[in-house]
């Protein structure tokens, strides 16, 4: 939206890749411990104007995560899926979400320019094929690592038609002063834990 949006974004990625270098390992460490696997998760999301990438995260889910979602029930309505307690996360995974410390990978999805600091919830592809024409609007910005749904709600939001509206209502009141005022509400969310998985 803005060189100066942008500019943040590197920074903070920075920052943000410099923390999750530093607590890493104990990350690995706790997660092979719990369930011997890959460190990371990755999976393709449509960002902006619909245009695939693949984000990553800290895995917080069993191996083969994936192949058992048909087994879960869905608790969210429309073009989301959401389970409060799924089944499929691992005992550290539980810990991860809660903190939201699984998503600190996806600054590398920022970094590149496929993400932004603050912006909309990045769909999969089989969500978006399944979109009707007032959906494609909240793609037309870049999928943020948080955003107008994340702080105001969370995971407690299991509505895809409140979800789009709040991202709809963000692209109409954005700014980078407004940006940075959810930023700093995010860390604030996170550490009181409001609304985690």
């Amino acid at each position: 939206m803005s060189i100066a949006k942008r500019l943040i974004d590197i920074v903070g990625a920075i920052v943000g890749l410099m923390i999750a270098a530093a607590i890493g390992i104990a990350i690995a460490v706790a997660t092979l411990f719990d369930n011997p696997g890959p460190i990371f998760y990755s999976q393709v999301r449509c960002g902006n104007n619909g245009k695939t990438f693949r984000i990553w995260k800290f895995r917080s889910m069993i191996i083969g995560a994936d192949r058992l979602k048909h087994l879960v029930k869905n608790e969210a309505s429309g073009h989301i899926f959401k389970c409060t307690e799924d089944p499929r996360i691992t005992h550290v995974g539980k810990f991860l979400r809660r903190t939201s410390l699984d998503e600190l990978p996806q600054f590398w999805n920022v970094l590149k320019g496929e993400m932004s600091l603050v912006g909309t919830r990045p769909p999969t592809p089989d969500e978006v094929m399944q979109y009707q024409p007032h959906h494609w609007e909240r793609l037309r910005v870049k999928p943020g690592m948080t955003g107008e749904w994340q702080v105001n709600g969370r995971s407690s939001i299991k509505d895809f038609e409140e979800i789009v509206k709040m991202d709809l209502e963000y692209q109409r009141k954005w700014s980078v002063f407004y940006d940075l005022f959810l930023i700093f509400k995010t860390i604030w969310v996170v550490f009181n834990k409001s609304g985690a998985c």
